[in-house]
């Protein structure tokens, strides 16, 4: 089977690295994004899958526009058999039309659950306890194409999105090899999409900002899916204080105090906040302009007390 590979962030590698070393398939050419502004210091850098892309020698596109014609035809001289796509853009139909087998996503979830561009956030901040990969035919819709395979995967109760993800994208490669050897060996039906779909939209840095007046589990479903970008974030006397991980309490007994107000903060049981129902003890936390500390360490170092409040000030996230 000789396949055009289309992705650019590291989720894409494992699966790219997957395609190139089964002598079944030839990957004739990658195609991923342009070099863009990286890292906090903003130096223009490569994809990863660029980066694989180099290390293997593989003819690479990074084209601004998928719809220049310079760059479609170069796409129809590989005489590609099929598309592979992980982690990519939307393809206009004019892409789409080349390979005579279609274009093959793979999608971190149990399509058509968490459609969209952050399936892998949504699901743990949703509180999902299973979530999957899915293999599906590319269609003019974003993500409603009829699946090829799919492969269920328990998340674990305090797994964040970012070591979800690493599992998805290894997980998720097994998975593209097996379609594309379907594929190849024609082997495979496609079926519609069924049930109701849920979306999944792109995570800003708003999205963090806690709402302290929500139960103690969907704040720290919250946390864990917002982990490791963009974090979950409150404010604390004025400036930003991330929360990197956290635990629900129990708090019989306590009174019952306004949403995000300190319970209690000190060196032996750390510092957890009231929320709309229970308790949340900040584990992990990151202050504005400091490193990442434990919730004692927070203790320690800014001396928070039992009534004092978390949100009180609103400014905008940087």
């Amino acid at each position: 089977m000789r396949v055009v590979y289309m992705g650019t962030p590291e989720f894409a590698v494992p699966s790219l690295e997957a395609l190139i070393g089964r002598t079944e398939h030839d990957v004739a050419g990658i195609v991923t994004g342009p070099d863009r502004p990286r890292g906090r210091g903003l130096k223009t850098g490569s994809s990863p899958v660029k980066e694989a892309a180099l290390r293997h020698g593989i003819p690479l596109w990074q084209p601004e526009k998928l719809r220049d014609p310079c760059f479609l035809n170069a796409l129809r001289a590989l005489k590609a058999d099929l598309f592979v796509v992980v982690a990519f853009r939307i393809l206009p139909a004019a892409l789409l039309e080349i390979p005579p087998g279609g274009a093959v996503n793979l999608h971190p979830s149990l399509l058509p659950r968490h459609r969209g561009a952050a399936p892998i956030q949504w699901a743990v901040m949703s509180g999902d306890e299973v979530t999957g990969v899915t293999t599906f035919l590319i269609e003019k819709r974003v993500d409603a194409g009829d699946i090829l395979c799919q492969e269920t995967v328990p998340i674990g109760p305090e797994e964040t999105a970012g070591e979800l993800h690493d599992r998805l994208s290894r997980i998720g490669a097994d998975l593209l090899l097996r379609t594309v050897d379907l594929v190849g060996a024609g082997g495979i039906r496609p079926r519609p999409q069924k049930g109701e779909a849920s979306p999944a939209p792109r995570i800003s840095r708003e999205d963090g900002r806690i709402d302290w007046r929500l139960p103690a589990r969907d704040i720290h479903n919250r946390v864990r899916g917002l982990n490791p970008f963009p974090m979950a974030f409150t404010t604390w006397r004025g400036k930003f204080l991330r929360i990197l991980t956290s635990r629900t309490v129990s708090l019989e007994g306590t009174g019952g105090l306004e949403p995000g107000r300190i319970v209690y903060a000190d060196e032996r049981r750390g510092i957890v906040v009231q929320t709309g129902e229970g308790g949340l003890r900040l584990d992990r936390v990151q202050p504005e302009g400091r490193g990442r500390i434990e919730g004692v360490e927070f203790v320690r170092g800014y001396l928070p007390a039992a009534g004092d409040q978390f949100g009180a000030c609103d400014p905008r996230p940087g």
